[in-house]
């Protein structure tokens, strides 16, 4: 592939901000910027909720198959509202159009949601089926009882047969290779490849290029969607661990993915708000720089929502500590952020971030039912003298490691040879015959249905 230009065409739901859209965003980019053409469509993109490159021409991005169905249905049925907008937006650009067969992609890359497979394969048979697993998805739906089980259960089958249709598998870390195994026994036969997400090392300066947003202030910095599972209520517990004296010239500030559609985006910041009160700690929000910056000294807890990406990379290089709460966080793309910038981090010692930080050398690595521990780790982040020589010694190991392990060109490589080794294999796995697929679907339509119609009667 290195040799042959390639057009790789993109489907991702919904391209806004968050982890599994920066990777998309860098994994594009680095195939653009190695000579391949890059096509990316989604369901929806709003100018005002996404990355830099989606909006400034960067990047190939048409929206598509957003007109039918919404987002989700009183607040529920997201995601078989995700599968038939992905359904929709494939039949309007291979079936109801000829946009996606005049584009004559080689390759697809599909990820986060993979129902669409085996309709893409059908519509579109010549071009081979890149599939990358964040994570998946009948791990991350919350449970219930009986009625979410049977409203569950043709989804999870529907994940683990189109999963199963596409011509390579790729994961974000050996954490989640781990775990595929176990969610797709089904699938025990294919071996994922491993495609670390990464940052852009031409980003990242050094903290003394950079001003700070307060100069009074020791910034503590929690980047995470505002989702209940990211637990950014540990960094608030543990600053308020700190005392009084301590927290005099610190502050916390939680940033972070914040779509008002999203009403769990919504239900999170309040909680949060309303925990910082209870812990008597003043909080404030703010929406753009210049409010942000104007925020006085005794806040001690400072709210951003979806700050663009200039505001987020000054928050990073002048901050002492990333706090980076997620427990089963699948890779963690925000402490290579931190890293790149030379701020040390303090992340689960789980997960993706143990592939990633190197506990005592590039930030520390703590057990999340321990808010003690976190607490300590923000004291010493805190300290003056010997404290700040030491994250300073942290922060140029850091920056090494990214730069050695996690750039986008490393990507963009490893993601360029899973796709050749992928073209040069003689067998695709098999589709069921359409007949088949037909039934299947709508025996997943109708239960589906079925258990829409009894929610709605509770």
């Amino acid at each position: 592939m290195a040799d042959t230009k390639e057009h790789v065409v993109f489907f991702h739901p919904d391209l806004g901000i968050g982890g599994a859209e920066r990777l998309v965003i860098d994994a594009a980019v680095g195939l653009q910027n190695r000579g391949h053409k890059v096509t990316i469509f989604t369901s929806h993109c709003d100018p005002a909720h996404c990355f830099d490159e989606a909006r400034d021409g960067t990047l190939d991005v048409r929206v598509r198959g957003n007109t039918i169905v919404p987002a989700a249905f009183l607040g529920r049925f997201a995601i078989l509202c995700a599968i038939l907008r992905q359904v929709h937006l494939i039949l309007q650009i291979a079936l109801f159009t000829e946009e996606l067969p005049s584009l004559a992609p080689s390759s697809f890359f599909v990820d986060q949601l993979s129902a669409g497979i085996p309709l893409l394969r059908f519509l579109q048979p010549r071009p081979r089926v890149i599939f990358y697993c964040h994570f998946p998805d009948k791990l991350l739906a919350k449970k219930g009882g009986l009625l979410k089980t049977l409203y569950r259960g043709p989804f999870d089958w529907l994940e683990s047969w189109s999963t199963g249709c596409s011509d390579t598998i790729v994961v974000n870390s050996n954490f989640t290779k781990s775990i595929f195994s176990e969610a797709f026994p089904s699938l025990k036969h294919r071996e994922p490849g491993v495609v670390y997400p990464c940052v852009d090392i031409n980003a990242g300066g050094s903290v003394e290029e950079v001003t700070p947003l307060w100069k009074n202030k020791k910034v503590l910095l929690s980047i995470n969607r505002f989702e209940k599972k990211k637990d950014v209520a540990l960094a608030i517990r543990a600053f308020a661990g700190l005392s009084p004296k301590e927290r005099e010239d610190a502050r916390l500030v939680i940033a972070g993915g914040y779509d008002p559609r999203v009403a769990e985006n919504v239900s999170t910041y309040t909680e949060l708000c309303e925990l910082a009160d209870s812990l008597k700690l003043k909080h404030a929000t703010a929406k753009t720089v210049i409010t942000a910056q104007a925020i006085p000294d005794d806040i001690s807890v400072l709210f951003l929502h979806s700050v663009p990406n200039a505001f987020k990379a000054t928050l990073l290089s002048t901050s002492r500590l990333l706090v980076y709460t997620p427990l089963h966080e699948h890779f963690g793309i925000v402490p290579l952020e931190a890293m790149l910038v030379g701020t040390p981090v303090l992340a689960a010692n789980e997960g993706g971030p143990t592939e990633t930080v190197i506990s005592g050398q590039t930030g520390w690595l703590r057990d999340v039912t321990k808010v003690q521990d976190w607490t300590e780790v923000m004291r010493i982040a805190l300290e003056d003298g010997e404290g700040e020589e030491r994250l300073r010694e942290m922060g140029k190991w850091g920056r090494e490691r990214v730069i050695a392990e996690f750039s986008k060109e490393k990507l963009a490589e490893r993601l360029e040879m899973e796709i050749k080794n992928m073209k040069s294999k003689s067998m695709r796995p098999p589709l069921m015959p359409f007949a088949a697929v037909i039934l299947a679907v709508g025996l997943m339509g109708a239960l589906a249905a079925a258990s829409m119609v009894l929610a709605l009667k509770q």
